[in-house]
C-alpha cells in the first residue's frame, strides 16, 4: 500500500515543533516518518533519549518511523552492523543506509532480531543493490529510498531516475522518492534551502503536482516530503488523494452539460491500450452512453495540449468518448472541448501509458 510521508530533522527543530508537525500531517493521512540522524553530534545517551522521545510520538500516531544514517554514525554512536539495538532501544522501525557497505553487510543486516527494515539508497545507476541481492537477503525486511538534492540544478533527471528506479523495483522491493515543499520558510539537513527534491524538474513546481507526477510514473510506492515545515495549504492540496492512480485537476467549460459532467468526474478512465501519439483516449463513458444524443456546444478550431474533448454524435459510434488531447489539433467542428488539465499538471499527461487508469476532478 502506498504511503505519504513526512520529513523531520530533530537537531533544528524543537519536540513541541516536531510534535505539531506530526500531528498536522496524521490529519492530512500521512503515515510514514524520515528522521535523520546524519548532523548528530550530542553523546550517545542524550541522542537516544531524544529520538525515543519523538519516535514513541510519532508511533503513538500510527506512523512508521525510518531513520537515515550513515557509516560515521555507525562509528560515532558505537553501533555495529551486526548489533542493530540502538535503533530498537529509539524505537525505530528501521534505518536508511545514507552509504552502504560492500554489500554482503546489508544482506546480513535485513536478518536483524529486531525486525528492523534496512532501507538502501536507490540513487546511484550501479550494481550495489545487485550484490545485495546475490548475498541472499531477507527481502521481506529490504526497502530502497532515492536522495534529495538541496542544490538548484543538482537534482536527478527523469530518465536517469526511472533507470536507476527500475534496478529495485525488479526485484520487487518497496521503493520511495522525495518530494519539496515550497514553503519559503523551508529547511532541511543542510545549510543549502533551493529546494529538496529527489528530481530535479520538481523543485519549482506545487506539492501536490509533484506528488501528481509519482503516481503517474508509478515507479515508487512512497512519495516523502523532504523539507520542514511544509504549509497548512500544501498539506491540504495531498490530504484525499487517490494514492492508487493520478487525478488531474480539470478546469470546465462553460455551459458543460451535466452528461459530460459525469462522463469527466464519475468515472474511472483507461487509457487505450492501442496508444495514439496525439490522444489519451478513454472509450467506455461511449459505451455506456450509447444512444445518448451529443451536441455540439464548444468546437473550437483548435484544440490544444491538454485540453479534454468528449466526441459529439456527428462523430457516429465515438460520441461520448472522452480524450486529453497531448498535441495541438485541428479541430473538425464535431469535437467539443469539455475542459483543461491545469496549466501546472499538463506535463504530466506524457507519463500515462496504455491501459494505466486516470481520474479527473473539478479543480477547486
Amino acid at each position: 500500500m502506498r504511503q505519504l510521508g513526512i520529513s523531520i530533522y530533530p537537531e533544528k527543530s524543537s519536540q513541541e515543533e516536531v510534535m505539531r508537525y506530526l500531528d498536522a500531517a496524521v490529519e492530512a493521512g500521512f503515515t510514514r516518518v524520515f528522521s535523520c540522524l546524519l548532523s548528530v553530534e550530542k553523546e550517545k545517551e542524550v541522542v537516544k533519549e531524544e529520538f525515543k522521545t519523538i519516535n514513541q510520538y510519532a508511533k503513538d500516531k500510527g506512523f512508521e518511523v525510518i531513520v537515515d544514517v550513515a557509516p560515521r554514525i555507525f562509528e560515532a554512536l558505537s553501533i555495529s552492523y551486526n548489533e542493530l539495538g540502538f535503533f530498537k532501544e529509539i524505537l525505530a522501525d528501521g534505518l536508511r543506509l545514507d552509504l552502504g557497505f560492500t554489500g554482503s553487510e546489508e544482506a546480513m543486516m535485513t536478518y536483524n532480531p529486531y525486525d528492523l527494515s534496512i532501507e538502501i539508497n536507490m540513487s546511484n545507476n550501479v550494481h550495489t543493490i545487485d550484490t545485495i541481492m546475490d548475498y541472499q537477503p531477507n527481502v521481506y525486511n529490504l526497502i530502497a529510498c532515492h536522495n534529495f538534492y538541496p542544490h538548484n540544478y543538482s537534482g536527478l533527471g527523469l530518465e536517469f531516475f526511472e533507470n536507476t528506479t527500475k534496478r529495485f523495483t525488479q526485484y520487487g522491493l518497496r521503493t520511495a522518492a522525495f518530494v519539496t515543499s515550497q514553503n519559503d520558510a523551508t529547511f532541511g539537513p543542510w545549510p543549502v534551502t533551493e529546494g529538496l527534491p529527489t528530481l530535479e524538474m520538481h523543485r519549482k513546481l506545487p506539492l501536490d503536482v509533484q506528488v501528481k507526477h509519482y503516481l503517474a510514473l508509478n515507479l515508487v510506492d512512497d512519495i516523502i516530503i523532504s523539507n520542514c515545515y511544509p504549509s497548512e495549504e500544501e498539506l491540504a492540496s495531498v490530504s484525499g488523494l487517490d494514492l492508487s492512480l493520478v487525478t488531474f485537476d480539470v478546469e470546465v467549460a462553460e455551459g458543460l452539460p451535466e452528461t459530460e459532467r459525469k462522463i469527466m468526474f464519475e468515472e474511472l478512465h483507461m487509457n487505450r491500450g492501442d496508444q495514439s501519439e496525439n490522444l489519451l483516449r478513454s472509450t467506455q463513458s461511449r459505451v455506456k452512453y450509447k444512444g445518448h444524443h451529443f451536441e455540439r456546444f464548444n468546437t473550437p478550431d483548435i484544440i490544444r495540449r491538454g485540453d479534454i474533448v468528449i466526441e459529439t454524435s456527428y462523430y457516429g459510434h465515438y460520441a461520448g468518448e472522452l480524450q486529453i488531447a497531448l498535441n495541438d489539433m485541428q479541430n473538425s467542428g464535431n469535437s467539443n472541448v469539455v475542459g483543461r488539465i491545469k496549466e501546472d499538471e499538463i506535463f504530466i499527461i506524457d507519463a500515462i501509458k496504455p491501459w494505466q487508469k486516470f481520474r479527473l476532478r473539478e479543480k477547486k
